[in-house]
């Protein structure tokens, strides 16, 4: 089984010094495996937004260790983590951060020049044309709307193909009919082409969607859910059956029971 994607330990991360000094982070364990969904939870203030520019490389670490996909990511320098992320990660902000003096083309197409595609514009049309913008390629920020200008910023995160895709409240400054469309987006990405996507919200229905989500309170860990599907459901129903029938040691996780009995047909 491949190791996790993402691993966080004991960090920690305060702003400011002396008596103005914030502990935003206090003692984060955190693995996520590729492929894996999860959401960041808690009230404002408790830190997801800190933890996931820290997953971006884009908050340094006052102390602990951020690996991702087996590098230690807390002693390279901007160089390199600019490198590691045009290769391996996607953020969507909840601002957008387009240039606005660019069309929704150049846009989407900036990490792929960039990283030195020869088909950066031919592969970001692609890329637009699969959020339901073909017809706006052209049309600059201004020219569209909180909702299009949220597909734009998908789909420029999507371009290189990472492995991870980072998104800090995608719908937080959007109508729930846009916010919906952005959650299908952000989930279809990862389950089609099984990247790794890590998200921070305040909506619970948008949390929930997530297969398991992290609580975060005055920067620690407080809670962890995983959230079952039907299939899971079904695995966890067929492993207390074998557990009564003895077939396996009642000791077993609810994880390893999972891992055991998803999509396997019932005997």
């Amino acid at each position: 089984m491949a190791g996790p994607v993402i691993v966080c330990e004991d960090l920690h991360i305060r702003l400011g010094t002396g008596a103005v000094a914030v502990h935003v982070l206090r003692g984060i364990d955190l693995e996520i495996a590729p492929g894996e969904s999860l959401s960041l939870v808690g009230p404002s203030g408790s830190g997801k937004s800190t933890l996931l520019m820290a997953l971006a490389g884009l908050e340094r670490p006052t102390s602990g260790r951020i690996r991702i996909n087996g590098t230690d990511i807390t002693g390279l320098g901007e160089d390199a983590l600019a490198r590691l992320r045009g290769a391996s990660i996607g953020i969507v902000f909840q601002s957008f951060h387009l240039i606005p003096s660019m069309t929704a083309l150049e846009n989407v197409a900036v990490p792929l020049e960039l990283a030195g595609a020869a088909d950066a514009f031919e592969r970001a049309k692609a890329e637009l044309h699969a959020v339901g913008l073909g017809d706006r390629i052209e049309h600059y920020p201004a020219e569209l709307s909180g909702g299009e200008q949220q597909r734009v910023a998908i789909a420029r995160a999507l371009s290189p193909n990472p492995a991870i895709l980072l998104a800090d409240e995608p719908s937080g400054n959007l109508d729930a009919g846009n916010g919906a469309m952005i959650a299908d987006l952000l989930f279809k990405a990862n389950a089609e082409r099984g990247m790794t996507l890590v998200l921070v919200t305040h909506d619970a229905a948008l949390a929930a969607r997530a297969a398991r989500a992290v609580r975060l309170n005055s920067g620690r860990v407080v809670e962890e859910e995983v959230v079952l599907t039907e299939e899971d459901e079904a695995a966890l129903a067929q492993g207390a059956e074998d557990i009564r029938l003895g077939r396996i040691a009642t000791d077993d996780s609810v994880k390893a029971i999972l891992d055991r009995y998803r999509e396997t047909p019932a005997s």
